[in-house]
């Protein structure tokens, strides 16, 4: 069936399905999308919070992630007015922090750090000389290395203020825990990727309408079936076609659902696949909403150095609610054990311990979210699924073997690279 046009069934509407979908309808290919939830987005949508559509979680892009920005120009989003686009960034309430400048990728790195003026001159030396020599060694290292193994040389304040968050940020790991090699690749296409890869894109809209429900309607108007409150219960193979729930038939099947519900579906077409995609294991992330009059931070993302929490984005500067500040606590397995009203307290003395000079108290705890499946753990020489289960059967998702951690680029490219499989039938 190479080459030619297919009927196409898309198992999932979160941020890979709606890739694979859109791009598999751009190919030609007669599309029916299945979710079984009423809302699209996935792990990445629209949550109400105080009568506001917020989000799950809170997510940011940045400039390196080409393939999101093209698929969601291509179905109708305002980039420059849905995303606010910041350079690179690491500021901390007191106003220290990495600034990088824009302007060349190396060049602007080696500024940032050099202005770094809360770390000593030898501390920024060693931090230049190893990201020199991370770039000369091609930003490739021996699989079973850890962030923290690899960084160890480093001095402390520089792990604990620049190391640290990066990783639990782009890996969703603890340094002990996380891959060196991954947490290498991001940064290269971030701080290597030519101009504007490594600026911030903060979402002015909630998820869902960000990309998601724009991909739905696009693919809507272009003739595709959506099929939402629809779960999927069993895929089967026929001698030349997949068979849904034994009803219709399709020519390919996507699997775009989370790891665990994509090795339910493929356990009869592939046991060797669905066992290593169930083998995956997950760490929670967990976004504390609180509130409070006249609050107005100095910047709509800061990065915090106590705990649970290691970032605080301020919606008021984000076209959200004034004085709602988002508090988001990555790798957080140790807090979500602890429980929700922990979490929420532990992140409301913690606003007033280091925010406290742009808060009038008390905070208001408005909501926490806990996402208990947020991503997989990104350890060391992970041995992830490829997209290929059987003839005609793909899966996509941000588990997927590649480059990069579960991060809505990953999601994205891992859908458009199944919909590209589609033609040649493989």
């Amino acid at each position: 069936m190479a080459g030619t046009l297919m009927r196409v069934a898309v198992v999932g509407a979160g941020w890979a399905g709606c890739a694979a979908g859109v791009e598999a309808l751009r190919a030609g290919h007669a599309v029916t999308l299945y979710e079984m939830a009423a809302q699209v987005g996935g792990r990445a949508r629209r949550v109400e919070v105080e009568g506001f559509p917020l989000d799950n979680g809170q997510h940011i892009l940045i400039g390196a992630y080409r393939e999101t920005l093209r698929l969601m120009r291509a179905v109708g989003a305002r980039t420059t007015l849905d995303l606010l686009r910041l350079p690179l960034q690491l500021g901390f309430p007191d106003g220290t922090g990495l600034f990088v400048p824009r302007g060349p990728a190396p060049l602007a790195l080696v500024q940032g750090l050099w202005a770094a003026r809360h770390w000593t001159p030898p501390d920024r030396l060693r931090l230049i000389a190893a990201a020199l020599g991370w770039a000369l060694r091609g930003w490739r290292c021996p699989a079973h290395l850890t962030v923290a193994q690899l960084t160890a040389a480093l001095p402390g304040p520089v792990r604990c203020g620049l190391i640290d968050p990066l990783c639990v940020a782009a890996l969703n790991t603890p340094p002990a825990e996380a891959s060196a090699a991954v947490f290498l690749r991001v940064l290269r296409d971030a701080l290597w990727g030519g101009p504007g890869a490594s600026d911030l894109l903060l979402p002015r809209v909630d998820l869902s309408r960000l990309f998601p429900e724009r991909a739905v309607t696009w693919m809507r108007e272009l003739g595709a079936e959506v099929r939402l409150l629809h779960r999927v219960h069993e895929i089967r193979q026929g001698p030349a076609h997949w068979e849904l729930d034994g009803g219709e038939r399709f020519d390919a099947v996507v699997l775009a659902t989370p790891a665990w519900e994509a090795a339910r579906l493929a356990r009869q077409a592939n046991p060797a696949w669905a066992a290593q995609a169930a083998r995956l294991t997950y760490e929670p992330i967990v976004t504390v909403y609180l509130r409070g009059d006249g609050v107005r931070l100095p910047a709509p993302l800061l990065a915090l150095r106590g705990e649970p929490a290691q970032f605080v984005f301020d919606h008021g500067q984000l076209d959200g609610p004034q004085g709602l500040l988002a508090f988001v606590v990555s790798g957080a397995r140790s807090w979500a054990d602890r429980g929700i009203d922990a979490v929420t307290e532990a992140a409301r003395r913690q606003a007033e311990a280091e925010l406290a000079r742009f808060l009038r108290p008390p905070l208001r705890a408005v909501r926490t979210l806990v996402e208990k499946r947020a991503t997989f753990r990104c350890t060391p020489a992970l041995e992830r699924p490829g997209a290929r289960i059987a003839e005609n059967l793909w899966a996509a998702g941000d588990y997927i073997a590649g480059p990069y951690p579960a991060t809505l680029e990953g999601a994205v490219r891992s859908g458009v690279e199944a919909a590209r499989a589609l033609a040649g039938g493989r």
